[in-house]
C-alpha cells in the first residue's frame, strides 16, 4: 500500500462494506449554491452595501449559483489535464459572465435579480460589469482550487456501525 493515505482510507472503507461513492450531483450543486450565496453576501459587505443580509437572496439566484458551479465543475473535469490554469480561469469568467447575463435577464423579468451594475461604466444592460473581471478571476481561481477540488473528493460510504453483542442476562439460577 505505497499509494498513500487515501488508498488506505479507500481500502478500509471497502473492507467495511460497500465501496464509497462520489457525492451526488444535486448535493454538489447545493454546495456550490451555498458558496455563491455567501460570497455574494461577503462581497456586498466589502463594497459597502448598507446591510447585505437585509435583502435575502432569491431562490432564482440560489439555483443560478448551483447550476453555474456545476457547469464550472464540468469545465474543470474536461480541461484539467489539457489546459493551463490561466486558460481555465478565463473560460470560467466567460461562463460566469454568460450566466450573469442569462440568469440576470430572466430574473429581471420577474423583478428578482439580486444584482444591478447599471452605475458602472462598462456594463451590459446593468447585468454584467467588466470592472469585476479581476474579482471574477480571483473568485474562479479560488472556486477551482478550494471548492470544486474538495467537493469532488467527498465520498459517501455506509456509516460505520459497531458490532452488536448480546447484552449479558442476569438471572437467578439457583433459588
Amino acid at each position: 500500500m505505497s499509494e498513500g493515505p487515501s488508498a488506505i482510507v479507500v481500502f478500509l472503507l471497502q473492507a467495511m462494506g460497500s465501496p464509497p461513492e462520489p457525492l451526488p450531483q444535486l448535493c454538489r450543486g447545493y454546495i456550490y449554491a451555498i458558496h455563491g450565496f455567501f460570497l455574494e453576501k461577503i462581497f456586498a459587505a466589502m463594497v459597502g452595501e448598507d446591510s447585505p443580509f437585509e435583502r435575502a437572496g432569491s431562490l432564482g439566484s440560489f439555483l443560478a449559483y448551483g447550476f453555474c458551479g456545476l457547469t464550472l465543475e464540468r469545465i474543470y473535469l474536461a480541461l484539467r489535464n489539457d489546459c493551463c490554469l490561466l486558460t481555465r480561469c478565463l473560460l470560467y469568467i466567460l461562463c460566469i459572465y454568460s450566466w450573469e447575463l442569462g440568469t440576470g435577464g430572466l430574473l429581471s423579468c420577474f423583478g428578482a435579480c439580486p444584482w444591478d451594475y447599471g452605475e458602472y461604466s462598462y456594463n451590459l444592460m446593468g447585468l454584467i460589469a467588466l470592472e469585476y473581471f479581476l474579482f471574477w478571476f480571483v473568485g474562479s481561481l479560488l472556486l477551482e482550487k478550494l471548492v470544486i477540488c474538495n467537493t469532488l473528493r467527498i465520498l459517501l460510504a455506509e456509516p460505520w456501525k459497531a458490532e452488536k453483542k448480546p447484552m449479558p442476562r442476569f438471572e437467578l439460577k439457583d433459588d
